[in-house]
């Protein structure tokens, strides 16, 4: 039998720590610093508790339904609660093991385990920034526990899983294009506009309490994204290397283009500017990142950048809807185009031939776009008006007022 390889399982330890690192202290920050100082505490808290939430969520049911072997639409039981972990604890991990689809891996199951934990925490984190300064706490809790069984766990499954029907038709989704990025965008927009508009949207100055707190948030999630979209390799191999590459050439060239083109429109480079186009290029590669080589990496963040410029400031006012932080002006957008640019430009040498660009992969890349935006829209509304009958959804117009860290948490920055 094959033994656990020490240094892939210290690399896809490093690339858990980096991914974790994005959601705290990362996008605790990055949020908070673009709301208004009373509402920073519980947005903070929000990235934090889902950390919590979702780490025991994932050992209840939550990895068993995404990676237990099941069938083509869902995992089974096998794994509910972690049970049978220790009998190969020491071993290396086969995913799909006893299917015509099994995947041999070098590192052991609990260390895969810990790695798409760490993406089924930041997902919903992510989603938060839609409903930022107006969602219950309450409410919160609620609608992420139903949505991370109903809508993440069968969509990784679908995906990830070697006998899931979209990575049967041959997806290429190297680090979650639409797991992740799709996902929540799609999730936030319908979060967003059942919310509805926070009070003021558009008469009052709605400014960011603390850039500098966004700036930092935004350059954690830089570095931890070489985890994020390198952990997939499942070692520390060439394909790892790629993959880091092609998110530093894609974050550049999205932070440049976003900066220049809102410098041609508005006049001035703004900092959220240059930190948003970051965010949007590292989104697009996302699903790219273990297919692709630096050239087309460089164009997926050019058109990233440019394109959620323009769907983080001016699209919402044209539909008139309002995405709070743009968690689907930019996760949403960015992860279509990196998703779709996936299937043209994938290079076959890295997947060993699994993928290789051009009509067919993008026709099958296609309908995991449409598939995914169909489905999370359709039970994310289904889940948010549960929800809201038996919690409710939203804050009172007073306590909005007041301001969440109070009224939620009963604490405040001074």
């Amino acid at each position: 039998m094959q033994n656990v390889v020490p240094g892939d399982t210290a690399w896809v330890l490093m690339c858990t720590v980096l991914v974790l690192l994005m959601t705290v202290p990362g996008l605790a920050l990055f949020y908070a610093g673009m709301v208004r100082k009373k509402n920073v505490l519980a947005t903070m808290m929000q990235s934090f508790m889902l950390c919590a939430l979702v780490s025991v969520l994932w050992m209840l049911a939550g990895y068993s339904l995404a990676f237990g072997t099941g069938n083509s639409l869902i995992g089974d039981g096998s794994r509910l609660f972690l049970s049978g972990l220790g009998a190969g604890w020491d071993k290396p991990f086969i995913l799909a093991a006893g299917t015509p689809f099994a995947i041999h891996t070098t590192i052991p199951e609990s260390v895969f385990l810990m790695f798409q934990m760490s993406f089924a925490i930041i997902t919903p984190a992510v989603v938060t920034g839609a409903c930022a300064d107006r969602m219950k706490f309450s409410a919160l809790l609620v609608f992420f526990t139903l949505w991370s069984f109903l809508v993440y766990a069968p969509l990784a499954h679908w995906v990830w899983s070697p006998n899931g029907w979209l990575a049967q038709l041959g997806i290429a989704d190297f680090a979650g294009g639409t797991v992740v990025e799709i996902n929540c965008g799609i999730t936030g927009l319908v979060c967003a506009l059942m919310l509805g508009k926070r009070l003021g949207y558009g008469q009052e100055n709605m400014a960011p309490w603390n850039l500098s707190y966004a700036v930092i948030g935004a350059s954690l999630l830089w570095i931890g994204w070489m985890g994020f979209n390198s952990g997939g390799a499942m070692g520390a191999n060439g394909r790892a290397g790629m993959a880091v590459l092609v998110t530093q050439i894609a974050a550049a060239g999205a932070t440049l283009a976003w900066t220049f083109v809102e410098w041609v429109v508005r006049g001035k480079p703004s900092v959220l500017g240059a930190i948003s186009g970051a965010v949007a290029g590292l989104v697009a590669i996302t699903p790219a990142s273990g297919f692709i080589l630096p050239g087309p990496a460089l164009l997926i963040g050019l058109v990233a950048g440019a394109v959620c410029f323009w769907t983080a400031t001016e699209l919402k006012h044209i539909f008139n809807y309002d995405d709070s932080l743009d968690a689907f002006g930019v996760h949403g957008i960015a992860g279509i185009i990196g998703t779709l640019a996936t299937g043209w430009f994938a290079f076959g040498p890295l997947s060993d031939g699994a993928a290789v660009g051009g009509l067919h992969l993008l026709g099958v890349q296609a309908l995991g776009v449409a598939v995914t935006i169909i489905y999370c829209a359709g039970v994310s509304w289904a889940l948010l008006k549960v929800t809201d009958v038996t919690v409710g959804l939203r804050v009172t117009r007073e306590e909005e007022r007041e301001g969440l860290d109070v009224v939620l948490h009963g604490e405040q920055i001074f």
